[in-house]
């Protein structure tokens, strides 16, 4: 039964002073798993350094890979190099990578420079590539032997270096010929049940499905979406098996994709945010987003100074000013968000721009035409002229079909500039709705100032 308590950080922090390994160990298992890491980002840091040391590396290990990597990072950055890496060893390959990545450059490296030469230089390889293509996500640990072994060598080595193996999630044994290019996959049950004499390159399943170390995600979703396969080989330019990337570790990767775009779209940039991390890191990473907001929102502002005269006399209108551009601007997040989301999945290419204007076009007609009717009767019931229901009905329709326009056409235009749609894409559209809706409900204003004044 899971241990439930309002402050399980106290009887951490208790058993961490006493030392007590065995309870610390007992304490964490029968914690319930959505308390762990509430319970450590509750510790001082000199604390959360000494449990680490506290349990032993591969309990360390598991615990690190429990809680989300910016916490575990803040954990490691507590201990000397050396006792982390003895920490790391414990994990795979991929986990180590995705650790490293979260700790600054100098204490990461001075963290590789204690581990093996081999495990340091291929967690290296792994930090270099870009965390949502398979390269990334894939794991280092694979069986991969020479076609010209027989069954016998390859089961005679597997038993020899059992140690070496036991962590390895295998399913499947990789065969490679001259410069460790993938040739062939063995079943290991095919290969268990063959007699020891016999070459595994008469076993082995020829030409196997692979994956560049470069594909995206979008394209590792078309491979396991068209094959029932539990892990996939990923290989490098020159067709060598460099790791293996499971279906698990895809689908985690794909939900911290979208986890990732949504932060950005709500300005937190810089990568995850935890009010454990230090106040002025935390307060420059909202600062550089929301600052630059400040003229996008001044030019939306000066398009109401411009028509001053017109809102002094019709002031009613004020009122739904905020409704047309708050309207318009939540059809404009509604096209940016299938956008974005078409564009990781693939499903839509940065330059297919006429493709997205004419669907988003017709869907702001319907939607602006609508909401448009609906705000034009609810403003006539209101005050009573329906001129000024024509106002804020006509504006709120027409900034409406500009909003899905420019909302499903940013990510596009942004993407082939090289920038980050979701990051981008907030402000410019929340600028433009503002300024559109505005402009369009003085400019309307003005236009049908007399019968405005006179109902």
């Amino acid at each position: 039964m899971p241990v439930v308590t309002e402050r399980p950080w106290e009887e951490l922090a208790r058993l961490i002073e006493a030392a007590d390994r065995a309870s610390i160990e007992s304490f964490l298992r029968e914690l319930h798993v959505t308390e762990t890491a509430r319970a450590i980002s509750r510790l001082s840091p000199e604390a959360q350094g000494k449990l680490l040391l506290t349990l032993e590396p591969e309990a360390a290990a598991g615990l690190v890979d429990a809680i989300p990597d910016v916490q575990a990072a803040g954990m490691i950055e507590q201990i000397t190099p050396g006792e982390a890496a003895a920490i790391l060893d414990e994990m795979h390959s991929a986990e180590r990578a995705d650790l490293l990545g979260e700790i600054a450059d100098s204490h990461a490296e001075a963290i590789l420079a204690e581990m093996a030469p081999h495990r340091a230089e291929g967690t290296r390889t792994l930090t270099e590539y870009p965390s949502h293509v398979a390269g990334g996500i894939m794991l280092a640990e694979f069986l991969a032997f020479p076609r010209d072994k027989t069954v016998g060598d390859v089961v005679t080595e597997l038993r020899d270096r059992s140690d070496h193996y036991r962590d390895y999630q295998v399913q499947y044994v990789y065969v490679t010929g001259v410069g460790g290019a993938l040739v062939g996959v063995l079943r290991l049950r095919d290969l268990l049940l063959a007699p020891k004499r016999r070459p595994i390159e008469e076993l082995m399943v020829p030409a196997p499905l692979t994956v560049r170390d470069t594909a995206a995600l979008d394209e590792l979703a078309d491979v396991f979406d068209a094959s029932g396969f539990l892990a996939v080989p990923v290989v490098d330019a020159h067709g060598a098996i460099v790791g293996v990337v499971r279906r698990a570790s895809f689908e985690e990767a794909l939900g911290e994709k979208g986890i990732s775009d949504y932060r950005k779209s709500q300005g937190i940039v810089g990568g995850e945010e935890l009010r454990t991390m230090p106040l002025l890191l935390r307060s420059r990473r909202r600062l550089s987003w929301l600052i630059i907001n400040i003229p996008l929102n001044i030019c939306a502002a000066s398009v109401i100074a411009m028509h001053q005269d017109t809102l002094s006399a019709v002031i009613a209108l004020a009122v739904f000013l905020p409704i047309i551009s708050d309207m318009s601007g939540c059809s404009g997040t509604q096209a940016v968000a299938v956008s974005i989301r078409e564009l990781t999945l693939g499903l839509l290419a940065p330059r297919e721009i006429g493709r997205v204007l004419g669907k988003e076009a017709l869907l702001g007609m319907i939607t602006g035409s609508v909401l448009g009717l609906l705000i034009a009767g609810v403003t006539w019931i209101w005050d009573g002229n329906p001129w000024l229901g024509v106002v804020a009905g006509a504006a709120l329709a027409v900034n409406t079909l500009v909003a899905v326009t420019v909302g499903g056409t940013i990510p596009l235009l942004l993407k082939r500039f090289g920038m980050d749609p979701a990051l981008a894409s907030g402000p410019i559209l929340t600028t433009v709705t503002d300024m559109s809706g505005f402009l369009l409900a003085l400019t309307l204003a003005s236009a049908l100032l007399p019968r405005l004044i006179a109902g």
